[in-house]
């Protein structure tokens, strides 16, 4: 599968992550109802662990970590924000240490997020790795759900799996120490943009936060199909050639990345 296919198939698992029907049954098959996600509704892929931000308080981490038997994949998604309590997370600005690398700080809403699972998803990927050799481990999320699969990449990284990262429109979330250790750690990251989307901007960036090299800038508009001429890659954590280099804001554009991801929650914040 080339990198191209491989964003399409990733930004539909992202799209999943919205959906109610894969937050809380699990062992069941993945599925957008809306019809957005068709190459994982056509895969074989059973939820193994699925988790939501009412059975994880004070945080809005949602998603699931899903065996995908067709694609040879284990994947983990987040959910991106869909509540007020989602907002109050992601304008917590403050730093705080973590545990990924020494000297290493995280905005403290993302953190505090991806530990509220960490535990419950590092046990049930060390058992989906066991059961299912051979497969890979991919991170993947849209909006706070990037921010938060970025950690939670960086995390099983360090416990030895060799995870790949796709991040679709997420907020800056860490400090340069951890940026410069995630983005060059191996296993491959993807940080996906689209023309003016005004989340890849936030938290600002006097508040010391910033993002993981590289970064894949999509420049079709809102609405039009992507093909792999429409992405340019920009090599910096703040590139004005990609999308740090617009002035003006397009919430629109937070929710268009090669299709409609968050059309299963469509009240979406844009963050």
């Amino acid at each position: 599968m080339d990198v191209f296919s491989r964003f399409q198939l990733m930004e539909q698992y992202a799209a999943a992550s919205y959906c109610a029907e894969n937050n809380n049954s699990p062992g069941t098959q993945l599925s957008c109802h809306v019809g957005n996600c068709p190459r994982v509704d056509a895969a074989d892929t059973t939820t193994v662990l699925e988790f939501e931000k009412y059975s994880t308080p004070g945080t809005d981490a949602t998603g699931f970590v899903a065996v995908d038997r067709t694609n040879h994949l284990i994947v983990v998604a987040f959910r991106g924000t869909a509540s007020l309590l989602g907002w109050i997370i992601d304008f917590r600005f403050n730093r705080v240490p973590t545990t990924i690398c020494d000297g290493c700080g995280a905005h403290q809403g993302f953190w505090d997020s991806w530990l509220s699972v960490r535990d419950a998803i590092s046990n049930t990927v060390r058992d989906a790795v066991t059961e299912n050799p051979g497969f890979s481990v991919v991170c993947v999320g849209h909006s706070l759900g990037g921010a938060i699969a970025s950690l939670a990449a960086a995390d099983l990284r360090n416990a030895g799996y060799n995870v790949t990262l796709y991040s679709f429109g997420g907020p800056r979330f860490a400090d340069a120490a951890l940026s410069d250790y995630i983005s060059n750690q191996s296993g491959g990251n993807y940080r996906i943009t689209h023309t003016n989307d005004p989340v890849p901007r936030v938290p600002p960036s006097w508040t010391g936060v910033v993002h993981i090299r590289p970064e894949y800038y999509i420049t079709t508009p809102n609405f039009f199909p992507v093909n792999p001429n429409n992405i340019k890659i920009c090599s910096g954590s703040l590139d004005r050639e990609c999308n740090a280099g617009w002035l003006w804001l397009d919430a629109i554009s937070h929710g268009w990345y090669l299709d409609n991801i968050g059309l299963c929650f469509p009240i979406i914040d844009p963050s």
